[in-house]
């Protein structure tokens, strides 16, 4: 993991302010792995892209993570908040386990190996998918490594219309062999009671903390550049505590 520095949080910051979700995700993921280009971030299964920035996450904020959601239950929507632990954050940013030879799914005569979805395979299908089952199948046509029906090679217009079946089958697969993918938390209401599925998008989640710490220490730096005269590479260059210790004087003076 990189240990990025204030100054290169805040450009990471500054350049997603013009993103949208995916392109901030990217942005993440380049500070989590600087080392490597847009493609090689683009071609990694989600959950290795999840378990990165798990790693981001916990090398700037800490292990606790907290959590709000509104129930589902009927009548209710209470307000239910928790804190998510860095054993669970650890755990759920297990990086995927992909057998040799792809993931093997057999179903109605069909016998296909499938990869793990990556991060341009979902870009790529949600821009021309034009519903949920359409963008089951244009996936499923992107991860097909081979594909036999009957015992024969399928075509490729075969290929592109992968029936249901196969298509959840090898929806489960890839749940299992990459469980970061997609997290999802079961909650259970301490009002009523009732189970509330709550999606945790690291990334999503990531970048509202970031966003917050990045106005707070622009705040820091306005403040300290107003009454010592410093500059801004000056002040990120003072440890937290540092520049905490000369705001409270400042607020004394």
């Amino acid at each position: 993991m990189a240990a990025t520095g204030p100054a290169e949080l805040l450009a990471t910051w500054e350049a997603g302010l013009a993103q949208q979700g995916s392109g901030r995700a990217l942005l993440l993921h380049r500070a989590a792995r600087p080392e490597a280009g847009a493609d090689a971030l683009l071609s990694v299964p989600l959950g290795e892209r999840a378990a990165d920035l798990f790693a981001l996450r916990r090398a700037l904020f800490g292990e606790r993570m907290q959590v709000t959601v509104d129930c589902a239950g009927p009548d209710c929507g209470e307000a239910m908040e928790f804190d998510f632990d860095a054993a669970e954050a650890a755990e759920l940013g297990a990086r995927p386990r992909l057998p040799d030879g792809g993931l093997r799914v057999a179903e109605d005569g069909w016998v296909v190996a499938f990869r793990l979805p990556t991060v341009a395979d979902l870009a790529a299908v949600s821009s021309v998918a034009v519903d949920p089952p359409d963008a089951r199948r244009r996936l499923g046509a992107r991860c097909a490594l081979s594909a036999r029906r009957d015992g024969r090679a399928a075509t490729d217009e075969e290929l592109a219309a992968l029936p249901e079946p196969v298509l959840k089958r090898f929806a489960e697969a890839a749940e299992e062999a990459d469980p970061a993918a997609e997290v999802v938390l079961n909650i259970a209401c301490p009002v009523c009671g009732a189970g509330t599925p709550a999606e945790l998008d690291i990334a999503a989640y990531l970048w509202t903390e970031l966003d917050a710490w990045a106005r707070d220490v622009l705040l820091d730096v306005h403040l300290l550049a107003s009454a010592y005269g410093w500059s801004e590479p000056q002040i990120l260059a003072l440890s937290p505590l540092r520049r905490r210790y000369y705001l409270e004087l400042c607020a004394d003076a």
